[in-house]
This record gives C-alpha cells, sequence and structure tokens, in this order.
C-alpha cells in the first residue's frame, strides 16, 4: 500500500532521456512502497539502482558512508555506476572498503574549504546520517551545489515524533546510548556499528513541513515517502504487537506526525 505519495506544486518537467520517470513521485509510486519501514530497509538499494538506471546516473556520492557503504566497489560497478563515498571523518573514511573513491568533506559545511567541485554528483544518497547533522537545511543547499544538473537525491532517515524516536531524542545521550547498547550489542563502542548522537534536525515525514525548506534549498521536483514501524521491540512480546497496531492505524490514517522513517527524494532541474 503506498500512502501520501506527493507531488510537489510546480513540479520538474520530465527528463526527456528518460520518459519513465517524469516525477520523483510517480517514479516511487511505480515502486509500490509499502507502509511498513521493513519495506525502506528492504529495498533501498535497489531504489537507488533504478534511479541510476533510469536516469542515467553514474557518478554516485554516498554521504556519510564510512565504514558501511551501500555497495562495494564491484557491486558499483556491476550495477553501472562509480561510488564515492563521503564522511566527515578521516577516520570513518579509513574503514571504507577498499576499491572505493573517497571524499572527505563536510555537508552541512563551507563548501568552498572542502575540495569538491559543483555539479561533481548526479545521484547522493544517504541512510542514517541526517538525524546526526546540526544544520539540515544547510546540507540540502549543499546537495543542490554538488549536484549535477537533473541530479538526485535520496536520504532515508528515522524521524520524529515516532514514540521511540522521541524518548531518544528527550533523553540525554549517555541513557539513550545505554539503552541501544543493551538493545543492540553491535552498537556498542568499537562494534560494527557504533551510536552516535541524534539531532533530529528536519528529520520528519510530513510532506507540508519539508517541501517548503527543499524549495528553498532549489528543488522543485520532491518526493517525502513516510514509513512506520520499526524493529526496537521485536524481542518483546506484547509491546511488540501494541506497537505494531499503533503504527499500522497511524500508517492507515496517514498520521505523518508518527512516522518512524521516511524517503525524501530531490531533483535539481536542468539548466
Amino acid at each position: 500500500m503506498s500512502i501520501l505519495a506527493v507531488d510537489s506544486p510546480g513540479a520538474a518537467p520530465a527528463d526527456r532521456s528518460s520518459p519513465r520517470v517524469a516525477s520523483l513521485s510517480r517514479f516511487m509510486a511505480a515502486r509500490e512502497p509499502g507502509w511498513h519501514s521493513q519495506w525502506a530497509w528492504d529495498h533501498y538499494e535497489d531504489t537507488i539502482i533504478a534511479l541510476s538506471r533510469d536516469l542515467g546516473l553514474r557518478r554516485v556520492c554516498e554521504i556519510g558512508g564510512g565504514r558501511d557503504p551501500a555497495f562495494s566497489a564491484d557491486e558499483a560497478a556491476r550495477n553501472g555506476f562509480d561510488l564515492i563515498v563521503n564522511d566527515i571523518d578521516p577516520g570513518e573514511l579509513a574503514l571504507t572498503p577498499a576499491g572505493l573513491e573517497t571524499a572527505c568533506f563536510d555537508i552541512t559545511g563551507d563548501l568552498s574549504k572542502a575540495e569538491v567541485r559543483p555539479g561533481s554528483y548526479d545521484l547522493m544518497i544517504s541512510r542514517m546520517v541526517f538525524e546526526h547533522l546540526h544544520d539540515v537545511r544547510s546540507a540540502w543547499g549543499n546537495i543542490h551545489t554538488l549536484l549535477a544538473p537533473g541530479g538526485v537525491a535520496l536520504a532515508f532517515f528515522p524521524t520524529l515524533w515516532a514514540p521511540v524516536f522521541a524518548l531518544n531524542h528527550i533523553l540525554p545521550e549517555k541513557a539513550s546510548r545505554a539503552i541501544v547498547h543493551a538493545l543492540f550489542p553491535a552498537r556498542r563502542d568499537g562494534g560494527g556499528d557504533p551510536k552516535f548522537p541524534a539531532i533530529y534536525d528536519w528529520c520528519r515525514g510530513n510532506p507540508k513541513i519539508l517541501t517548503p525548506m527543499l524549495n528553498e534549498a532549489g528543488f522543485d521536483d520532491i518526493h517525502v515517502q513516510p514509513f512506520w514501524g520499526h524493529g526496537y521491540f521485536d524481542r518483546m512480546p506484547g509491546l511488540k504487537q501494541a506497537d505494531h497496531a499503533f503504527n499500522w492505524l497511524a500508517a492507515r490514517t496517514g498520521t505523518t506526525f508518527f512516522t518512524t522513517y521516511a524517503f525524501v527524494m530531490v531533483r535539481k532541474a536542468r539548466d
């Protein structure tokens, strides 16, 4: 079931070289996303592959990819694109798998001080990164600068005010970290998926909130795909079922206040 597939007013005209992608909302509708966030986790990579294929996007930058990029060099090559892994932390980039190009810069920072040129990338992607940024508005502005004309960005992030993330947001970081470490041992310090402080700036699943900000960043073709549900209570019988029912009802009624995750997709107009 696809819920709240949003075409923004004034959407960019269809790319003549890719008639199947008249707008990002139509692209997502054709993929028939489900309401539960498991769909987003299961289909993040193949959504990127489809965007690259359908729009001819060859130079892909993964924001905050660090030690855990979405694709290996072989996987990227097999799907017809080059992957450049970005991170603000040189230590994280040192852990990037061999064979991938890296780019160290702050997506929220002053690009004139970074070794990156405007229009460098055809597709910019991120997964579980935007909730850690202190200035998401600046990040989207920089993404617009770094995209080539006709380029696309896809950000996948958790959203407020899902109760599980609202709790993470209001708890002191020490308490939040202890809870996550107890539930997910792999996320302990030194593990393969460490926890970083979450800010949730502009991390919402409501297109009415996000679209004006994304318009200001320079984008007209905008799609916000909200998702509900999560796996944090999978090992808690009773609570798991109650939470699932709550999220199902929120999805059924289109209550974007309680989304848990979102795909936010934007396309830069051609000159």
